[in-house]
């Protein structure tokens, strides 16, 4: 009779026991590979949507300035040398090597107007690619969609007085206003916002862009790289990342990790106890198994290898059934806890295969001490027992 022979006998005798250690075990495995799949799933959905609210790369005209005081009074600076970035440049951006990772760019022209009787910064914007990139706006009326339509922020509305269907004079034309910006707390609420090509009109820039802003997806590639990238099709534009804003989405995600790893090493901890106090018990019921074993001959290396071998099966089978029960959960659970209904399920074998190996180490460590201390056991004592 070989080892691996009187294992597979002791699981088929003791069915019921084995079955909650599998369980048991597998329910850990099952709850760890939910929490990696949901957070590697909802981190690439929650990144994805992170990357697609708001700006992280800002392309401005390069200028030089120069700060001038007289007489020990500051007279300010005094920017010279300044350069316009031409809107038929921007076509350079998108052949950069990584411009399968810019979601949106968004060319703006901006000048000084009077709005009725008071100054106004008008702000000429392509309403499709900023309405893709600020998705938190939230228009009562409707976006401008023509030229002679144009939108207000909160506080020019509410200072102007003015309600979509209004008319108001601009640089001395009338325009509608199409819609009202609600309140969004940003310099936004202030400005006054314009189709591109009829502010570039009204403000007599044509063909020129006073900065650009881009939407760079931050898990493709560092967007460190991205900007030297844009900096050397653009050379005489000025190119920055917005480093507030990537490094509070990578903190995010990375605080996200974290608990979910913490939670998973806690619902490891519990398995790894069930299996100790689930083999510990079996030891002690075998004692008298034990004793003839040795009686006849069995090394304290044979008993050792006989307990680890049922506690290997076991916690192969648990994490096998543990990985697909965990995928299971994590497809079911996935639509309610991610940001949108079309979230991905992220299927990685790299899970399969730790999952298999965690559920066998968490199975033998556990094991470790309940087949030392079944080899020590005295013969004579057990065999006594009979």
């Amino acid at each position: 009779m070989k080892l691996h022979t009187i294992s597979i006998n002791n699981l088929r005798r003791r069915k019921a026991k084995m079955a909650f250690l599998t369980v048991g075990l597998m329910v850990g495995i099952a709850t760890i590979v939910t929490l990696v799949t949901l957070t590697a799933s909802m981190s690439s959905d929650i990144g994805k949507k992170m990357d697609e609210f708001g700006a992280n790369i800002l392309i401005m005209p390069q200028s030089n300035d120069l700060s001038m005081s007289y007489g020990g009074i500051s007279l300010g600076r005094v920017t010279f040398d300044q350069r316009e970035i031409r809107e038929e440049d921007l076509a350079r951006i998108t052949s950069i090597k990584n411009s399968k990772n810019i979601l949106a760019v968004s060319p703006k022209v901006l000048g000084g107007v009077r709005l009725g009787d008071r100054d106004a910064l008008l702000v000429g914007v392509d309403f499709d690619k900023e309405l893709k990139m600020k998705q938190w706006w939230r228009i009562f009326g409707e976006a401008p969609k023509k030229e002679g339509e144009i939108l207000l922020g909160s506080a020019a509305a509410d200072t102007a007085h003015l309600t979509p269907g209004d008319t108001v004079q601009l640089a001395g034309k009338q325009f509608t206003v199409a819609g009202v910006l609600e309140q969004t707390g940003s310099q936004d609420d202030s400005l006054v916002f314009m189709p591109l090509a009829g502010a570039q009109k009204l403000l007599g820039k044509e063909g020129r862009i006073t900065l650009v802003e881009v939407a760079a997806l931050c898990s493709g590639c560092p967007i460190g790289d991205m900007v030297v990238q844009i900096a050397e099709k653009l050379p005489e534009a000025k190119v920055t990342a917005i480093q507030q804003v990537v490094e509070s989405r990578l903190q995010a995600l990375d605080h996200f990790k974290r608990f979910a790893y913490a939670v998973a090493g806690v619902v490891i901890f519990i398995g790894s106890l069930i299996v100790f106090v689930t083999m510990m018990g079996s030891v002690t019921e075998r004692t008298t198994e034990i004793g003839v074993f040795r009686a006849i001959g069995f090394r304290r290396s044979h008993i050792i290898r006989i307990i680890l071998l049922e506690a290997a099966l076991v916690s192969l089978l648990a994490g096998v059934l543990g990985y697909a029960a965990g995928m299971g959960g994590a497809k079911l659970a996935l639509p309610f806890m991610a940001e949108t209904k079309d979230a991905a399920l992220v299927w990685d074998t790299t899970v399969m295969a730790g999952s298999i190996a965690l559920s066998l180490i968490v199975g033998m460590v556990a094991s470790l001490y309940p087949a030392l201390h079944a080899s020590r056991m005295d013969p004579t004592e057990a065999l006594r027992a009979l």
